[in-house]
Protein backbone atom coordinates (compact mmCIF):
# COMPACT_ATOMS: atom_id res chain seq x y z
CA UNK A 1 0.00 0.00 0.00
CA UNK A 2 0.99 3.64 -0.39
CA UNK A 3 0.81 6.12 2.47
CA UNK A 4 -1.86 8.77 2.08
CA UNK A 5 0.69 11.59 2.03
CA UNK A 6 2.76 9.83 -0.65
CA UNK A 7 -0.35 9.18 -2.71
CA UNK A 8 -1.23 12.88 -2.53
CA UNK A 9 2.32 13.77 -3.54
CA UNK A 10 2.01 11.68 -6.71
CA UNK A 11 -1.55 12.36 -7.88
CA UNK A 12 -1.70 16.16 -7.62
CA UNK A 13 -0.27 17.71 -10.79
CA UNK A 14 -1.17 21.41 -10.75
CA UNK A 15 1.40 24.22 -10.64
CA UNK A 16 3.46 24.16 -7.45
CA UNK A 17 2.65 20.57 -6.50
CA UNK A 18 5.52 18.06 -6.18
CA UNK A 19 4.36 15.85 -9.05
CA UNK A 20 3.29 18.84 -11.13
CA UNK A 21 6.74 20.41 -10.87
CA UNK A 22 8.36 17.06 -11.65
CA UNK A 23 6.24 16.60 -14.82
CA UNK A 24 7.18 20.12 -15.87
CA UNK A 25 10.85 19.09 -16.15
CA UNK A 26 9.99 16.82 -19.11
CA UNK A 27 8.71 17.59 -22.60
CA UNK A 28 5.07 16.48 -22.75
CA UNK A 29 3.03 15.55 -25.84
CA UNK A 30 0.10 17.93 -26.04
CA UNK A 31 -1.78 17.37 -29.30
CA UNK A 32 -1.72 15.32 -32.44
CA UNK A 33 -0.21 17.43 -35.21
CA UNK A 34 -3.38 16.72 -37.16
CA UNK A 35 -5.38 18.69 -34.58
CA UNK A 36 -3.77 21.86 -35.99
CA UNK A 37 -3.98 21.05 -39.70
CA UNK A 38 -3.58 24.52 -41.22
CA UNK A 39 -1.75 27.78 -40.74
CA UNK A 40 -3.87 30.64 -39.37
CA UNK A 41 -6.52 28.02 -38.57
CA UNK A 42 -8.83 27.57 -35.61
CA UNK A 43 -7.09 27.41 -32.23
CA UNK A 44 -7.53 24.38 -29.97
CA UNK A 45 -8.23 24.38 -26.25
CA UNK A 46 -5.66 22.44 -24.21
CA UNK A 47 -5.88 21.29 -20.60
CA UNK A 48 -2.41 20.34 -19.37
CA UNK A 49 -1.07 19.81 -15.84
CA UNK A 50 -3.97 21.75 -14.39
CA UNK A 51 -3.53 24.75 -16.71
CA UNK A 52 -6.00 26.04 -19.32
CA UNK A 53 -4.06 26.78 -22.50
CA UNK A 54 -4.67 27.44 -26.19
CA UNK A 55 -2.72 26.03 -29.14
CA UNK A 56 -2.58 27.62 -32.59
CA UNK A 57 -0.52 27.29 -35.76
CA UNK A 58 0.64 30.68 -37.02
CA UNK A 59 1.13 31.97 -40.55
CA UNK A 60 4.61 30.42 -40.81
CA UNK A 61 3.51 27.05 -39.40
CA UNK A 62 4.96 27.60 -35.93
CA UNK A 63 2.83 26.22 -33.08
CA UNK A 64 2.07 28.50 -30.18
CA UNK A 65 0.86 27.28 -26.80
CA UNK A 66 -0.36 30.18 -24.71
CA UNK A 67 -2.56 31.03 -21.76
CA UNK A 68 -6.22 30.51 -22.58
CA UNK A 69 -7.04 34.02 -21.34
CA UNK A 70 -5.86 37.43 -22.51
CA UNK A 71 -3.59 39.20 -19.99
CA UNK A 72 -5.58 42.44 -20.51
CA UNK A 73 -9.00 41.62 -19.04
CA UNK A 74 -8.82 37.79 -19.05
CA UNK A 75 -11.09 37.43 -22.05
CA UNK A 76 -11.02 33.95 -23.67
CA UNK A 77 -8.43 33.80 -26.44
CA UNK A 78 -10.26 30.86 -28.05
CA UNK A 79 -12.44 33.35 -29.93
CA UNK A 80 -9.38 35.23 -31.14
CA UNK A 81 -8.32 35.90 -34.72
CA UNK A 82 -5.36 33.78 -35.84
CA UNK A 83 -3.73 36.14 -38.34
CA UNK A 84 -0.35 37.41 -39.54
CA UNK A 85 1.82 35.39 -37.14
CA UNK A 86 -0.19 36.03 -34.03
CA UNK A 87 -3.39 35.50 -32.10
CA UNK A 88 -5.50 38.62 -31.64
CA UNK A 89 -8.02 38.89 -28.80
CA UNK A 90 -11.39 39.95 -30.22
CA UNK A 91 -12.33 41.89 -27.08
CA UNK A 92 -9.91 44.82 -27.55
CA UNK A 93 -7.62 43.67 -30.36
CA UNK A 94 -4.51 42.98 -28.33
CA UNK A 95 -2.28 40.60 -30.32
CA UNK A 96 0.39 38.12 -29.23
CA UNK A 97 2.79 35.91 -31.16
CA UNK A 98 3.69 32.26 -30.49
CA UNK A 99 6.49 33.34 -28.14
CA UNK A 100 4.07 35.36 -25.99
CA UNK A 101 5.23 38.82 -27.13
CA UNK A 102 2.65 41.58 -27.57
CA UNK A 103 2.89 42.66 -31.24
CA UNK A 104 -0.06 45.04 -31.44
CA UNK A 105 -1.91 47.17 -28.89
CA UNK A 106 -4.54 49.13 -30.84
CA UNK A 107 -6.33 50.55 -27.78
CA UNK A 108 -3.19 52.29 -26.48
CA UNK A 109 -1.18 55.26 -27.80
CA UNK A 110 1.70 54.32 -30.16
CA UNK A 111 4.30 55.27 -27.54
CA UNK A 112 2.62 53.35 -24.69
CA UNK A 113 5.07 51.34 -22.54
CA UNK A 114 2.39 48.70 -22.00
CA UNK A 115 3.27 46.98 -25.29
CA UNK A 116 6.84 46.41 -24.13
CA UNK A 117 5.83 45.15 -20.70
CA UNK A 118 2.78 42.97 -21.29
CA UNK A 119 3.12 39.34 -22.33
CA UNK A 120 0.89 36.32 -22.51
CA UNK A 121 2.19 33.14 -20.88
CA UNK A 122 3.66 30.99 -23.67
CA UNK A 123 5.45 27.65 -23.62
CA UNK A 124 8.05 26.28 -26.07
CA UNK A 125 6.80 23.66 -28.54
CA UNK A 126 8.28 21.22 -31.03
CA UNK A 127 6.74 18.74 -33.50
CA UNK A 128 8.02 15.18 -33.54
CA UNK A 129 6.43 11.81 -34.25
CA UNK A 130 3.11 13.30 -35.50
CA UNK A 131 2.75 15.05 -32.13
CA UNK A 132 3.13 18.55 -30.76
CA UNK A 133 5.27 18.57 -27.62
CA UNK A 134 5.56 21.34 -25.03
CA UNK A 135 7.83 22.19 -22.13
CA UNK A 136 6.17 23.88 -19.14
CA UNK A 137 9.14 24.02 -16.77
CA UNK A 138 11.70 26.70 -15.95
CA UNK A 139 13.71 27.92 -18.93
CA UNK A 140 17.03 27.29 -17.24
CA UNK A 141 16.24 23.58 -16.80
CA UNK A 142 14.78 22.97 -20.28
CA UNK A 143 16.38 19.79 -21.69
CA UNK A 144 16.93 18.97 -25.38
CA UNK A 145 13.80 17.72 -27.13
CA UNK A 146 12.99 14.00 -26.70
CA UNK A 147 14.56 11.42 -28.99
CA UNK A 148 12.70 8.14 -28.39
CA UNK A 149 13.14 5.65 -31.21
CA UNK A 150 9.52 6.07 -32.28
CA UNK A 151 10.11 9.78 -32.90
CA UNK A 152 12.69 8.94 -35.56
CA UNK A 153 10.42 6.60 -37.53
CA UNK A 154 9.11 7.67 -40.99
CA UNK A 155 5.39 8.43 -41.17
CA UNK A 156 4.64 5.29 -43.22
CA UNK A 157 5.99 3.08 -40.41
CA UNK A 158 4.39 4.92 -37.48
CA UNK A 159 0.85 5.30 -36.16
CA UNK A 160 -0.16 7.62 -33.32
CA UNK A 161 -3.64 8.09 -31.87
CA UNK A 162 -5.22 9.80 -28.89
CA UNK A 163 -7.82 9.00 -26.26
CA UNK A 164 -8.94 10.89 -23.15
CA UNK A 165 -9.47 9.10 -19.87
CA UNK A 166 -11.59 10.14 -16.87
CA UNK A 167 -9.18 9.30 -14.06
CA UNK A 168 -5.84 10.30 -12.59
CA UNK A 169 -2.78 9.56 -14.71
CA UNK A 170 -1.25 7.28 -12.06
CA UNK A 171 -3.89 4.54 -12.13
CA UNK A 172 -3.79 4.59 -15.95
CA UNK A 173 0.01 4.31 -15.93
CA UNK A 174 -0.17 1.50 -13.37
CA UNK A 175 -2.50 -0.40 -15.68
CA UNK A 176 0.00 -0.05 -18.51
CA UNK A 177 2.83 -1.43 -16.39
CA UNK A 178 0.78 -4.36 -15.05
CA UNK A 179 1.53 -7.36 -17.24
CA UNK A 180 -0.40 -9.97 -15.21
CA UNK A 181 -3.84 -8.55 -15.97
CA UNK A 182 -3.60 -9.34 -19.70
CA UNK A 183 -4.25 -13.04 -18.99
CA UNK A 184 -7.62 -12.12 -17.52
CA UNK A 185 -8.91 -8.69 -18.50
CA UNK A 186 -7.83 -9.14 -22.13
CA UNK A 187 -8.73 -12.81 -22.50
CA UNK A 188 -10.97 -12.39 -25.52
CA UNK A 189 -11.13 -16.09 -26.40
CA UNK A 190 -12.34 -18.07 -23.40
CA UNK A 191 -10.96 -21.59 -23.27
CA UNK A 192 -8.43 -21.02 -26.06
CA UNK A 193 -5.08 -22.09 -24.60
CA UNK A 194 -3.23 -21.56 -27.88
CA UNK A 195 -2.72 -17.94 -26.75
CA UNK A 196 0.62 -17.66 -24.99
CA UNK A 197 -0.63 -15.38 -22.25
CA UNK A 198 -3.53 -17.74 -21.47
CA UNK A 199 -1.19 -20.62 -20.65
CA UNK A 200 0.43 -19.03 -17.61
CA UNK A 201 -1.55 -16.49 -15.62
CA UNK A 202 1.16 -15.89 -13.02
CA UNK A 203 4.12 -14.31 -14.84
CA UNK A 204 7.40 -13.88 -13.03
CA UNK A 205 8.94 -10.42 -13.20
CA UNK A 206 12.50 -9.14 -13.28
CA UNK A 207 13.11 -5.40 -12.95
CA UNK A 208 16.33 -3.68 -13.97
CA UNK A 209 16.62 -0.01 -13.07
CA UNK A 210 18.09 2.26 -15.74
CA UNK A 211 18.95 5.92 -16.16
CA UNK A 212 15.61 6.51 -17.93
CA UNK A 213 13.36 4.47 -15.58
CA UNK A 214 13.53 0.69 -15.80
CA UNK A 215 13.16 -2.30 -18.05
CA UNK A 216 11.09 -5.16 -16.79
CA UNK A 217 10.92 -8.69 -18.06
CA UNK A 218 7.85 -10.89 -17.89
CA UNK A 219 8.40 -14.67 -17.98
CA UNK A 220 5.48 -16.97 -18.75
CA UNK A 221 5.88 -20.74 -18.96
CA UNK A 222 5.01 -22.26 -22.34
CA UNK A 223 5.50 -25.66 -23.95
CA UNK A 224 9.22 -26.22 -24.54
CA UNK A 225 10.35 -22.94 -23.05
CA UNK A 226 8.95 -19.60 -21.95
CA UNK A 227 7.32 -16.54 -23.43
CA UNK A 228 9.49 -13.55 -22.55
CA UNK A 229 8.44 -9.91 -22.91
CA UNK A 230 10.89 -7.09 -22.33
CA UNK A 231 9.00 -3.87 -21.49
CA UNK A 232 10.30 -0.40 -20.73
CA UNK A 233 9.05 2.19 -18.29
CA UNK A 234 10.32 5.60 -19.36
CA UNK A 235 10.02 8.44 -16.87
CA UNK A 236 7.69 9.98 -16.06
CA UNK A 237 4.74 8.18 -17.70
CA UNK A 238 5.57 6.17 -20.81
CA UNK A 239 5.35 2.42 -21.41
CA UNK A 240 6.78 0.48 -24.36
CA UNK A 241 6.18 -3.17 -25.18
CA UNK A 242 7.05 -5.45 -28.07
CA UNK A 243 4.57 -7.17 -30.36
CA UNK A 244 6.91 -9.19 -32.52
CA UNK A 245 5.34 -12.52 -31.56
CA UNK A 246 1.82 -13.53 -32.52
CA UNK A 247 -0.54 -14.44 -29.69
CA UNK A 248 -0.22 -18.09 -30.69
CA UNK A 249 3.58 -18.13 -30.53
CA UNK A 250 4.75 -17.61 -34.10
CA UNK A 251 6.03 -14.39 -35.67
CA UNK A 252 3.54 -11.56 -35.89
CA UNK A 253 2.29 -10.49 -39.31
CA UNK A 254 3.24 -6.92 -38.45
CA UNK A 255 6.25 -7.05 -36.07
CA UNK A 256 6.06 -3.81 -34.15
CA UNK A 257 6.58 -1.88 -30.95
CA UNK A 258 3.56 -0.56 -29.06
CA UNK A 259 3.35 2.01 -26.33
CA UNK A 260 1.51 4.76 -24.53
CA UNK A 261 2.32 8.14 -23.02
CA UNK A 262 -0.03 9.23 -20.24
CA UNK A 263 -0.20 13.02 -19.88
CA UNK A 264 -2.09 14.53 -16.92
CA UNK A 265 -4.67 17.06 -18.03
CA UNK A 266 -5.43 17.71 -14.38
CA UNK A 267 -5.82 15.63 -11.22
CA UNK A 268 -8.82 13.69 -12.54
CA UNK A 269 -8.41 13.51 -16.33
CA UNK A 270 -5.65 12.12 -18.51
CA UNK A 271 -4.73 12.41 -22.18
CA UNK A 272 -3.34 9.14 -23.58
CA UNK A 273 -1.21 9.07 -26.71
CA UNK A 274 -1.05 5.58 -28.19
CA UNK A 275 1.65 4.67 -30.71
CA UNK A 276 2.98 1.73 -32.64
CA UNK A 277 5.79 1.52 -35.16
CA UNK A 278 7.23 -1.16 -37.41
CA UNK A 279 10.31 -3.26 -36.79
CA UNK A 280 12.03 -1.84 -39.86
CA UNK A 281 11.37 -0.04 -43.15
CA UNK A 282 9.53 -3.05 -44.60
CA UNK A 283 6.78 -2.87 -41.97
CA UNK A 284 4.55 -0.21 -43.49
CA UNK A 285 1.01 0.40 -42.24
CA UNK A 286 -1.78 1.07 -44.70
CA UNK A 287 -4.81 3.03 -43.54
CA UNK A 288 -6.78 -0.22 -43.38
CA UNK A 289 -4.18 -1.81 -41.09
CA UNK A 290 -4.10 1.27 -38.86
CA UNK A 291 -7.90 1.21 -38.62
CA UNK A 292 -7.86 -2.53 -37.85
CA UNK A 293 -5.54 -2.10 -34.87
CA UNK A 294 -7.45 0.92 -33.54
CA UNK A 295 -10.74 -0.98 -33.85
CA UNK A 296 -9.27 -3.99 -32.05
CA UNK A 297 -8.25 -1.76 -29.15
CA UNK A 298 -11.62 -0.03 -29.03
CA UNK A 299 -10.37 3.39 -30.10
CA UNK A 300 -11.44 3.37 -33.75
CA UNK A 301 -13.36 6.18 -35.40
CA UNK A 302 -16.72 4.58 -34.61
CA UNK A 303 -15.72 4.14 -30.94
CA UNK A 304 -15.35 7.88 -30.29
CA UNK A 305 -17.96 10.46 -29.42
CA UNK A 306 -17.93 12.56 -32.63
CA UNK A 307 -15.59 15.52 -32.52
CA UNK A 308 -13.87 14.37 -29.32
CA UNK A 309 -11.30 11.90 -28.01
CA UNK A 310 -13.74 10.42 -25.46
CA UNK A 311 -15.04 6.87 -25.88
CA UNK A 312 -18.70 6.12 -26.52
CA UNK A 313 -18.29 3.19 -24.15
CA UNK A 314 -17.94 4.88 -20.78
CA UNK A 315 -19.25 4.78 -17.20
CA UNK A 316 -22.61 6.28 -18.21
CA UNK A 317 -23.48 3.09 -20.12
CA UNK A 318 -21.29 0.60 -18.19
CA UNK A 319 -19.00 0.40 -21.22
CA UNK A 320 -21.84 -1.41 -23.05
CA UNK A 321 -20.94 -4.63 -21.25
CA UNK A 322 -22.63 -7.72 -22.74
CA UNK A 323 -23.16 -10.27 -19.98
CA UNK A 324 -23.96 -13.06 -22.42
CA UNK A 325 -20.69 -12.47 -24.24
CA UNK A 326 -19.00 -12.47 -20.84
CA UNK A 327 -20.45 -15.90 -20.08
CA UNK A 328 -19.54 -17.48 -23.41
CA UNK A 329 -16.83 -15.60 -25.33
CA UNK A 330 -14.67 -13.10 -23.44
CA UNK A 331 -13.59 -12.63 -19.84
CA UNK A 332 -15.20 -9.18 -19.53
CA UNK A 333 -17.96 -8.91 -22.13
CA UNK A 334 -16.55 -5.48 -23.01
CA UNK A 335 -15.43 -4.76 -26.58
CA UNK A 336 -11.96 -3.33 -27.13
CA UNK A 337 -8.68 -4.01 -25.35
CA UNK A 338 -8.16 -0.41 -24.24
CA UNK A 339 -11.86 -0.06 -23.40
CA UNK A 340 -11.44 -2.95 -20.98
CA UNK A 341 -8.55 -1.06 -19.38
CA UNK A 342 -10.61 2.11 -19.13
CA UNK A 343 -13.53 0.30 -17.51
CA UNK A 344 -11.34 -0.90 -14.65
CA UNK A 345 -9.15 2.18 -14.30
CA UNK A 346 -11.96 4.73 -14.49
CA UNK A 347 -14.17 2.43 -12.40
CA UNK A 348 -11.75 2.83 -9.49
CA UNK A 349 -12.89 6.44 -9.20
CA UNK A 350 -11.05 9.57 -10.31
CA UNK A 351 -8.27 9.07 -7.72
CA UNK A 352 -7.57 5.74 -6.01
CA UNK A 353 -7.09 5.49 -2.26
CA UNK A 354 -3.98 3.31 -2.35
CA UNK A 355 -3.84 2.99 1.41
CA UNK A 356 -6.53 0.30 1.02
CA UNK A 357 -4.55 -1.89 -1.40
CA UNK A 358 -3.13 -5.37 -0.87
CA UNK A 359 -0.37 -5.90 -3.42
CA UNK A 360 1.25 -9.12 -4.62
CA UNK A 361 4.46 -10.23 -6.30
CA UNK A 362 3.11 -9.45 -9.78
CA UNK A 363 2.80 -5.78 -8.73
CA UNK A 364 6.57 -5.20 -8.46
CA UNK A 365 6.65 -3.08 -11.61
CA UNK A 366 4.02 -0.79 -10.11
CA UNK A 367 5.62 -0.42 -6.69
CA UNK A 368 9.01 0.24 -8.28
CA UNK A 369 7.52 2.93 -10.52
CA UNK A 370 5.87 4.65 -7.55
CA UNK A 371 9.15 4.74 -5.64
CA UNK A 372 10.94 6.19 -8.66
CA UNK A 373 8.32 8.91 -9.13
CA UNK A 374 8.46 9.81 -5.43
CA UNK A 375 12.25 10.02 -5.65
CA UNK A 376 11.95 12.19 -8.77
CA UNK A 377 9.66 14.68 -7.02
CA UNK A 378 12.24 15.07 -4.28
CA UNK A 379 15.05 15.34 -6.81
CA UNK A 380 13.26 18.29 -8.43
CA UNK A 381 12.65 19.86 -5.02
CA UNK A 382 16.40 19.64 -4.47
CA UNK A 383 16.90 21.48 -7.80
CA UNK A 384 18.47 18.44 -9.43
CA UNK A 385 17.67 16.75 -12.76
CA UNK A 386 15.25 13.79 -12.65
CA UNK A 387 15.91 10.55 -14.60
CA UNK A 388 15.14 10.23 -18.30
CA UNK A 389 15.19 13.92 -19.16
CA UNK A 390 18.28 13.78 -21.37
CA UNK A 391 17.77 12.16 -24.81
CA UNK A 392 20.98 10.12 -24.44
CA UNK A 393 19.26 8.12 -21.70
CA UNK A 394 16.27 7.04 -23.83
CA UNK A 395 17.23 6.97 -27.52
CA UNK A 396 19.02 3.65 -27.83
CA UNK A 397 16.63 0.84 -26.85
CA UNK A 398 13.37 -0.84 -27.78
CA UNK A 399 11.20 -3.55 -26.18
CA UNK A 400 10.75 -7.04 -27.60
CA UNK A 401 8.87 -10.27 -27.02
CA UNK A 402 9.79 -13.78 -28.11
CA UNK A 403 9.36 -17.44 -27.34
CA UNK A 404 12.66 -18.52 -25.75
CA UNK A 405 13.47 -22.25 -25.97
CA UNK A 406 14.21 -24.10 -22.75
CA UNK A 407 17.86 -23.80 -21.70
CA UNK A 408 18.47 -20.51 -23.52
CA UNK A 409 19.52 -17.37 -21.63
CA UNK A 410 16.94 -14.80 -22.65
CA UNK A 411 19.50 -11.99 -22.33
CA UNK A 412 21.73 -13.52 -24.97
CA UNK A 413 18.77 -14.73 -27.02
CA UNK A 414 17.25 -11.23 -27.23
CA UNK A 415 20.44 -9.17 -27.01
CA UNK A 416 20.26 -7.70 -30.54
CA UNK A 417 16.46 -7.41 -30.53
CA UNK A 418 16.29 -4.85 -27.73
CA UNK A 419 18.54 -2.29 -29.44
CA UNK A 420 17.03 0.60 -31.38
CA UNK A 421 17.18 0.11 -35.17
CA UNK A 422 15.76 3.39 -36.42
Amino acid sequence: MLKHEDNERLVRVGPGTPAGEMFRRYWQPVLLSSELPETDGEPVRVRLLGEDLLAFRDTNGKVGLVDAYCPHRRAPMFYGRNEECGLRCVYHGWKFNADGDCTDLPTEPPDSPVKRNVRITAYPTVEKGALIWAYLGPKDTMPPTPDYEWLRVPAANLHVSRTNQACNYLQALEGGLDTAHSSYLHNNKLGDNTYLRNRDGAPKLEIEKTDYGYSYISHRQADGGEYVRVYHYVMPAQQMRGNFTARTGGPAKYPKVDGHVWVPMDDETTCVFNFFYGDDKDVVFSNDVRDHFDDDYGRGKDDMIPGTFWLKRNPSNNYMIDRQVQKTQTFTGIKGINTQDFALQEGMGPIVDRSKEHLGSSDRAITTMRRMLLEATRTVEDKQTPPGVEPATHNHFRPHDKFVPAGEDWRLFLKDDIKAKW
